[in-house]
């Protein structure tokens, strides 16, 4: 048996956390194969949705897949969010919010969240975010051990401050660090479980 390999990868904006089109017509939606040559069998370990860019890690190992796709294994977010975000709304992160799952009630589990005070250096998305001329954003860290459909950007819609950019910076100890956009780096399976 091959050895299994292990990715990981700074997901562009507009690209959907898959290799495969499942039905899709050509050409409409941008894949994770486009990035890299990725081996036989990859596979994205959770999901970014289209508009979330981010630290994406890939494996060929399902067991691994699993393990960190498990509830035990922090995944940190950075938001910007529309509006200056107040204490109240942090504090309501933190304790759980409700949000609407599988089209019923859900309220997320307790986690870490802060505001960011100074904003953070990421590459200039490709389809551009409004300026403060509309009035003002703010940054917020979200570390989530869960990981529902889109929890982030409802979460902080929930309280008020609906999410504009979304990027993944930290799944346990594996960070996003100085990835540039697309960019992709072999990892050993000791990085993805130490």
């Amino acid at each position: 048996m091959n050895q299994h390999r292990h990715y990981k990868l700074y997901k562009p904006y507009g690209y959907l956390s898959q290799f495969v089109n499942n039905g899709q017509k050509q050409n409409s939606k941008k894949l994770l194969g486009e990035l890299y040559d990725f081996p036989l069998g990859s596979m994205s370990i959770g999901r970014l949705d289209e508009k979330s860019e981010g630290l994406l890690l890939i494996t060929t190992d399902g067991k691994i897949s699993n393990y960190i796709c498990s509830n035990s294994i922090e995944k940190e977010y950075y938001a910007q969010v529309d509006g200056a975000i107040t204490e109240e709304a942090i504090s309501k992160l933190q304790n759980g919010v409700e949000i609407g799952f599988d089209g019923k009630k859900y309220i997320t589990n307790p986690c870490k969240a802060f505001k960011i005070e100074t904003t953070p250096l990421f590459p200039e998305r490709s389809k551009k975010i409004r300026d403060d001329r509309h009035g003002p954003t703010s940054w917020v860290s979200i570390t989530l051990k869960e990981g529902k459909f889109r929890q982030v950007r409802k979460m902080t819609s929930a309280v008020g401050f609906p999410t504009l950019r979304l990027v993944r910076v930290r799944i346990g100890n594996i960070k996003l660090n100085t990835l540039e956009v697309g960019e992709v780096i072999e990892l050993k399976k000791n990085d993805l479980i130490p």
